[in-house]
């Protein structure tokens, strides 16, 4: 008798994204704004964070979410807390979805 072995495909399917966009985004934009302000670069918070640049840049677009360590790291390469991180992040959340809000509307 044989058994036939079930193929495991492993991964997500194709076409899916383990980043909520919004949430994404929310967290780029609030990056965004605490790197300008403090004057620093994307390159230097990467550096500051030990994340590469292109990371940084996919991170700021809201391509890609950084894991728990790396948002400690972002923080402290940004020279603030992580509340202040999050205060920032709850700010751009809020008025990312007041845009879709607006947007399916009209």
């Amino acid at each position: 008798m044989t058994t036939a072995r079930k193929k495991i495909i492993r991964g997500r399917p194709v076409g899916s994204s383990s980043v909520d966009p919004t949430i994404g985004a929310a967290f780029g934009r609030a990056v965004v704004v605490l790197r300008t302000a403090a004057g620093l670069s994307q390159e230097a918070v990467g550096l500051g964070a030990g994340i590469g640049r292109s990371n940084m840049s996919a991170i700021e677009n809201g391509r890609t979410a950084p894991n728990l360590q790396s948002v400690v790291k972002i923080a402290a390469a940004l020279g603030c807390s992580l509340p202040v991180l999050m205060r920032e992040f709850e700010r751009a959340h809020q008025a990312l979805l007041v845009e879709q809000t607006d947007t399916t509307e009209h």
